[in-house]
């Protein structure tokens, strides 16, 4: 049996990975109990015609849900493998999504659903850093999403690739929850003073020539692209295939976002998949 458990935040795309592990030929269930997935396991072991399943498992089980790691933990006693995938997506995004839907959160409890995101992100912290993929889906669309599932799920244990989601991000907002590095980029002059690139932002060809010109800058890329590049190895070996690279300035207007389209450039020029995110434009 290959099993993959399906998790995450509300609102990241659960449904349209359980939809794509079902086009895939995967026996696929929604909102199940952790308790009953050895037993369904156990069940299709005596002939049932079932050699691959996923089964979506989220908080909206509740109190179920937190058999889930005793649940996880009896399937490795048994030697059963399963692979956890983990999907994830800015606060922003959620809301959006959320008000477009015009759906509760379900651990809003008539509150907001920045609180409930913050709960859920919580709830679900361990369960993300044993996660064997953790996908970001803040900048996909569906096709992309469905895309990204097959190549990990097909490309096999030793065919992993590592995937790099960069994001560009303001202090005055706070640091994104989902980041495992954080650059500060207040140390490279600031084009918000140059009169003529205030009202741009660093997309624009005047302001990424103004702050990549400074050396400084090119130093740290060149360093922190040695320094991930040397790292991904490790990770891998700790079974993690994706880094959240957010990268700061004051307002997330300027220098974060010139040196994340930057470092974002060299990472696909090395051959790095990578997804892009301009957080607080």
């Amino acid at each position: 049996m290959k099993a993959i458990i399906i998790t995450g935040l509300s609102g990241a795309g659960k449904t349209q990975a359980m939809d794509c592990l079902e086009d895939m030929g995967y026996y696929c269930i929604d909102n199940m109990p952790p308790a009953l997935i050895k037993s369904f396991i156990d069940l299709t072991a005596s002939g049932k015609g079932i050699d691959k399943a996923a089964f979506v498992i989220d908080v909206r089980g509740g109190k179920l849900f937190e058999d889930l790691k005793d649940s996880l933990e009896e399937l490795r006693r048994d030697g059963i493998e399963f692979k956890i995938l983990y999907l994830e997506a800015s606060d922003r995004t959620l809301i959006r999504r959320y008000n477009e839907s015009r759906r509760s959160h379900p651990l809003s409890e008539g509150g907001t659903v920045s609180a409930g995101l913050k709960k859920e992100r919580e709830m679900l912290e361990l369960l993300r850093n044993n996660a064997d993929y953790i996908i970001d889906t803040s900048n996909m669309k569906t096709a992309q999403l469905w895309a990204e599932i097959k190549h990990l799920v097909t490309s096999g244990e030793n065919k992993k690739t590592f995937m790099f989601n960069v994001m560009s991000f303001g202090y005055k907002k706070g640091i994104p929850l989902a980041a495992d590095m954080v650059f500060d980029m207040r140390f490279i002059p600031n084009p918000y003073y140059v009169k003529s690139l205030r009202p741009l932002t660093g997309n624009n060809a005047k302001v990424s020539q103004y702050v990549l010109k400074h050396e400084v800058t090119q130093d740290f890329l060149s360093r922190t692209l040695e320094m991930i590049h040397m790292l991904v190895p490790y990770y891998m070996k700790e079974g993690k295939y994706s880094l959240t690279i957010c990268i700061g300035c004051t307002g997330g207007h300027h220098r974060s976002v010139a040196v994340a389209n930057e470092l974002c450039r060299r990472l696909k020029e090395d051959g790095c998949r990578t997804t892009l995110e301009h957080r607080d434009l």
